[in-house]
C-alpha cells in the first residue's frame, strides 16, 4: 500500500469519527483493522512495514536436506508414519534430518500429507 493510500484512508476514518462514527465501524467499512489505523496514525510517514524479512534464515534447510526428508517420509520403512513417529525414530538411531515441523511443513508442500502407504 502506497503512502498516498494510507493517507487517504487516515483522512476517511478520521472525518468518519469526527463525524460521529465509531472507529471500529469506519474501519470494518474500509476493511482495516482499528489497530492498524492506530499504528497508522502514530507514524504517517513511515512505509508499509509488512514486508517480511530481508534474508533467508541462516538455518535453512538445503535442497539435499529437504530431499533427504522427503526421501525418508515416503520410503519403503516410513511410508505409513507420521513426522510425529518418524523423528523419535530416527532419534533413538542417533540420526538427526529436521525438526517433525520441518517434516510436516516439507510434506505439506509436496502433498505427501495423504496417505503414503501402497
Amino acid at each position: 500500500m502506497s503512502l498516498d493510500n494510507r493517507h487517504q484512508i487516515l483522512e476517511m476514518v478520521t472525518a468518519a469519527v469526527d463525524g460521529g462514527c465509531n472507529q471500529q465501524k469506519a474501519c470494518d467499512v474500509i476493511d482495516i483493522t482499528p489497530r492498524t489505523y492506530q499504528r497508522w496514525n502514530l507514524a504517517p510517514g513511515l512505509g508499509d512495514g509488512r514486508f517480511g524479512p530481508l534474508q533467508e534464515p541462516g538455518n535453512k534447510l538445503t535442497g539435499f536436506e529437504r530431499a533427504k526428508v522427503l526421501c525418508i517420509a515416503t520410503g519403503k520403512e516410513f511410508c505409513d508414519k507420521s513426522p510425529h513417529q518418524i523423528v523419535p525414530i530416527l532419534a533413538d538411531r542417533g540420526e538427526y534430518v529436521a525438526s517433525e515441523a520441518s517434516f510436516y511443513r516439507l510434506l505439506k508442500a509436496g502433498e505427501f500429507l495423504k496417505h503414503r502407504g501402497k
